[in-house]
């Protein structure tokens, strides 16, 4: 007997959503303004669980391509993207995946709104969000900067940049990382020449290790003025264009080659030698790094949306599978220990979905010109705690429901290992857990952070069910323990609190996460559903309270074998 297994499929993927569902009539408390989000969404989640879907299963083999030379031996280092990316790009730019932040229909909210459609969009166009991500957070930066700027090419970038129209859309790429490093981007060799022949401008000189959808039209990049010092103060932060006439290579930009990566392969992501390229400063020629953070908050938060989008595509394969898959005389979805899993991967999802759109919510706060005090230092707190938090959860998710389809969840041309590949790059781009983790410490050291965290919790809590008492009272005291080891560990061991940085930021992390489904569940029961409660209680048996006591001896030992 031959062996065969019947697919998972996907139906509408707004409407299967109940935790989106809920959070969109939760936000938009206008029935008209809802219900014209709604019908956005209803288009989107359509898409992405029909053409869309289909389009990326045909397309798996497909891989972006670099031709560096023409038929007549002119360098062109022309890359070639798959079907689907092409058809993604128009699909994001026709539904307004980035645009619909800048159009501000919804004043606050319309964040909200953008990265709904942009969660939605992420699970079938195989990282599409990448280019998307540094598109958003270049015309953030570009729009931040503006009033220091004289130079033209803010309009003209920002105009394309937000654009619905295909044919004038652009994408941006950000070059950060070199030869020298990613993290440490103070250690970045590229050198910028006043260039004698245009009145402002720059050319860039050197080596770009890692740049990712290098089919963008323009980037930000760092580079360093001749006769700056070293380190980050040194850069500056610059635009360049990447086409020069008819579409060509613009003048000192090589591909030297693409990436063959573990994930995101259908990103190009390429090797670049700049030799002579023109580039214009963003603002000043210094301080390069602190210039490019609105880049990064956005791009983060991204990372965080996306991440929460792949854990809810892993879990809605993996559910419908087990209505399908029959073992041992019934389906999988009867099987107890089975519908054990799906829960613990729904909960996570939950829990990822509700912390990452709470920084979406601080974000369009921000941006609307009206936080308080406590929204203004929880927005610089959660950006970075958001992004490592649903970074680690989305590929033990992704890893679980690659066994929840057990042999066919590890073959290829399933197209499930992709889940996981992709799931892997989450906690490693826009900063790794360890550096995010120094990043919370540092958030928390320019102005007091936790205490509008504990708030914030406090606030989520309140009024939390009779069922989620004690959900919601770990919540807070996870959070006041992990206060209290930082000001202990901070005076009396200073140096350990480098080595827990990580522990503490995913304590609040996830505390944060346990907080914001119990203020879910809350609403949910209000609205006569339960569900919410279910994912609360059990997210809350995963681990909260990260915190050790007390430091153990011979880590150096452990970890480097001396």
């Amino acid at each position: 007997m031959p062996f065969f297994q019947t697919p998972p499929a996907l139906g509408n993927q707004f409407d299967d959503d109940r935790v989106l569902r809920d959070f969109v009539s939760r936000t938009f408390e206008d029935g008209a303004a809802r219900s014209a989000v709604e019908a956005e969404l209803r288009a989107m989640g359509e898409l992405s669980g029909g053409e869309l879907y289909r389009l990326q299963l045909a397309d798996r083999e497909n891989m972006p391509e670099l031709v560096s030379w023409d038929a007549w031996g002119n360098r062109v280092d022309h890359i070639e993207v798959t079907p689907l990316w092409k058809r993604a790009a128009i699909i994001a730019a026709e539904h307004g995946v980035v645009a619909t932040a800048y159009e501000r229909a919804h004043g606050a909210k319309s964040r909200v709104h953008q990265f709904a459609l942009a969660y939605l969009f992420d699970g079938s166009t195989d990282v599409y969000s990448c280019p998307l991500a540094m598109t958003d957070g270049a015309a953030t930066t570009l729009i931040h900067h503006a009033k220091a700027s004289e130079h033209p090419f803010v309009d003209k970038a920002v105009g394309r940049l937000t654009s619905r129209d295909p044919k004038l859309a652009w994408t941006s790429g950000q070059w950060m990382t070199e030869r020298t490093g990613g993290s440490d981007v103070g250690l970045s060799e590229t050198v910028a020449k006043i260039d004698p022949e245009m009145e402002g401008a720059y050319r860039l000189h050197g080596t770009k290790w890692f740049t990712s959808a290098t089919t963008s039209q323009m980037a930000l990049t760092l580079a360093r003025p001749e006769g700056n010092g070293p380190g980050g103060r040194g850069l500056a932060l610059f635009y360049v264009e990447t086409e020069g006439e008819a579409g060509a290579r613009a003048a000192g930009l090589s591909v030297n080659r693409l990436k063959d990566k573990l994930g995101t392969r259908k990103v190009p992501t390429a090797e670049l030698t700049l030799d002579g390229l023109r580039a214009w400063p963003v603002v000043g020629t210094a301080e390069g790094i602190r210039a490019i953070t609105p880049m990064l908050n956005v791009t983060r938060t991204w990372n965080a949306v996306c991440a929460a989008g792949s854990m809810r595509r892993a879990v809605a394969l993996a559910r419908d599978y087990a209505n399908k898959r029959v073992q041992f005389g019934a389906p999988l979805a009867d099987k107890p220990l089975h519908l054990d899993t799906l829960a613990w991967m729904q909960a996570e999802s939950e829990a990822a979905f509700h912390l990452a759109f709470r920084v979406v919510e601080l974000m369009g706060i921000h941006e609307a010109g009206k936080p308080t005090e406590r929204e203004a230092k929880l927005f610089r707190l959660l950006t970075p705690i958001a992004k490592l938090t649903t970074g680690k959860q989305a590929v033990v998710v992704a890893s679980e429901a690659l066994e929840c389809f057990g042999g066919a969840g590890y073959i290829e041309d399933t197209g499930l290992p992709r889940l996981l590949r992709d799931a892997q790059v989450l906690p490693i781009w826009e900063g790794t857990t360890n550096v995010l983790s120094l990043d919370t410490l540092r958030a928390l050291g320019k102005d007091d952070g936790l205490g509008a965290l504990v708030e914030e919790i406090a606030e989520a809590t309140v009024k939390a069910p009779l069922d989620l008492k004690d959900e919601a009272e770990l919540a807070r005291s996870a959070v006041a323990h992990a206060g209290a080891w930082l000001a202990k560990t901070s005076s009396a061991a200073p140096l350990e609190v480098e080595a827990g940085a990580r522990r503490f930021a995913l304590t609040l992390g996830r505390a944060t996460e346990l907080a914001l489904l119990v203020k879910q569940a809350t609403w949910s029961v209000d609205h006569g559903d339960k569900r919410a409660i279910s994912a609360a209680k059990l997210f809350a048996r995963r681990g909260i309270d990260l915190i050790e006591a007390s430091p153990i001896e011979g880590i150096r030992e452990l970890a480097m074998g001396d």
